[in-house]
């Protein structure tokens, strides 16, 4: 993104500022302690760790105090289909069904694929600018994309290869029976680059819960690949595919851990009684859930899912497309979101939300010691114009650097020597 991108010497960052513990009045955690340090980088990883603020030599870069954190991932969004990098355009009022907008894109995809190798690559800028240099990206797999959606968002990938990475999950958008998708489905299932199979509310789409499943499990399985469904359905349909879902994973231990269920609404509707049975299934077969934290009349219950053990991801989802408008690509701004929609306003709780950004990675664990960053690990992080993590979370704060395995993607208000 500028001069100082890919740069795979070895070299030190100075004066970075890490968070050492929690700060406590009356056993009440009351604020974040931090000190500056010496980060040196050699060959994508972190190589030595220094305290102490300190002056910057040849070769070295200064921080100027920024705090470091862990680099953002976006866990769930659609590379493919943005409309980020064309004139602002809102959802259009009509097409409000997930039917109609099938209908929608069949109209719209033949020109979008013309310009989506460049759109896909300015929303991939986009998200760097806010500190993400991750994504699972979600790619259109129906008889009007073919493998065009698949080969276009490669060839993005391709070109930032040394500055983002992603994991691709093939998504039958138009449903694998309600279009004619399962064969091209079964096609690019075995493309090595696709990582995970995807799926579309199959009751409300496709007629049935059982037969699309079946394929979608069965592709995974043939392929050694993932899964990554969408579940819009609220009712009793999405209830028994989620469970439909889990019972199968059961059945393939190789699917554990490996398996993931896009927005889940039904989860939100349920009673505590059913949700914590449901939680308690998803824990023991290792069934993941992807949220884009939704705000409208929806309050998911990702604390509830996170306490009974279940890996709980977020992400974007749309980024000014034809689905939706409000999608910002910025992550802090999703961990900001979820701390306001549970109630979470305090400094150890705020510190916590991180997690909703980050996949997980946190600078210091619940009491108080610093598991992140340590020497061996991959050089992957950003800086951002904040005191502590909670500060970050709460103030939406900027950041101002970002580096992927090394490589210095994005650097302001610094200074090189």
């Amino acid at each position: 993104m500028n001069e100082l991108n890919q740069r795979n010497e070895q070299y030190t960052l100075e004066n970075v500022r890490l968070e050492t513990g929690f700060l406590y009045s009356e056993g009440k955690i009351v604020g974040t302690d931090t000190a500056l340090f010496a980060v040196t980088i050699a060959d994508g990883k972190i190589k030595e760790i220094r305290p102490g603020q300190t002056t910057v030599g040849s070769g070295g870069f200064d921080a100027k105090g920024k705090l470091a954190l862990p680099a953002f991932r976006d866990m769930h969004i659609h590379l493919d289909k943005t409309l980020y990098g064309l004139p602002w355009k809102a959802v259009f009022p009509k097409n409000r069904t997930v039917k109609d907008m099938i209908a929608r894109e069949q109209e719209i995809i033949p020109e979008l694929l013309k310009t989506s190798v460049e759109r896909a690559e300015k929303l991939i800028m986009l998200l760097q600018g806010y500190g993400t240099n991750f994504a699972r990206t979600h790619f259109n797999v129906d008889p009007t994309s073919g493998t065009k959606s698949l080969a276009n968002l490669l060839r993005a990938l391709e070109h930032v290869k040394d500055s983002f990475g992603a994991e691709l999950v093939a998504f039958p958008q138009h449903g694998l029976y309600y279009t004619d998708s399962a064969g091209l489905m079964k096609e690019i299932a075995a493309w090595e680059k696709v990582d995970f199979i995807g799926g579309l509310d199959p009751y409300s789409i496709d007629g049935s819960i059982e037969k699309p499943m079946d394929l979608t499990v069965q592709l995974a399985l043939d392929n050694k690949k993932g899964i990554d469904i969408h579940l819009h359905e609220g009712g009793e349909s999405g209830v028994k595919t989620i469970h439909y879902l889990i019972d199968k994973v059961l059945e393939n231990p190789a699917l554990q851990g490996r398996t993931f269920i896009s927005h889940a609404f039904a989860l939100g509707y349920m009673s505590q009684k059913d949700l914590q049975y449901t939680a308690e299934r998803l824990a023991s077969a290792k069934v993941g859930i992807a949220s884009s934290v939704p705000f409208r009349n929806m309050l998911m219950p990702l604390p509830q899912l996170r306490k009974a053990g279940v890996e709980v991801l977020t992400g974007n989802d749309n980024v000014q497309d034809h689905w939706g408008t409000f999608g910002s690509g910025n992550m802090l701004q999703k961990a900001n979101l979820a701390a306001q929609l549970y109630g979470y306003e305090t400094e150890f709780d705020l510190s916590r939300c991180l997690h909703y950004a980050t996949n997980g990675k946190l600078p210091l664990d619940d009491s108080g010691q610093r598991i992140w960053p340590n020497v061996g690990d991959e050089a992957s992080f950003l800086l951002v114009d904040a005191s502590c993590s909670a500060e970050a979370v709460s103030r939406i704060s900027a950041v101002d650097g970002l580096l992927h395995k090394g490589n210095i993607v994005k650097w302001s208000n610094s200074s090189q020597i």
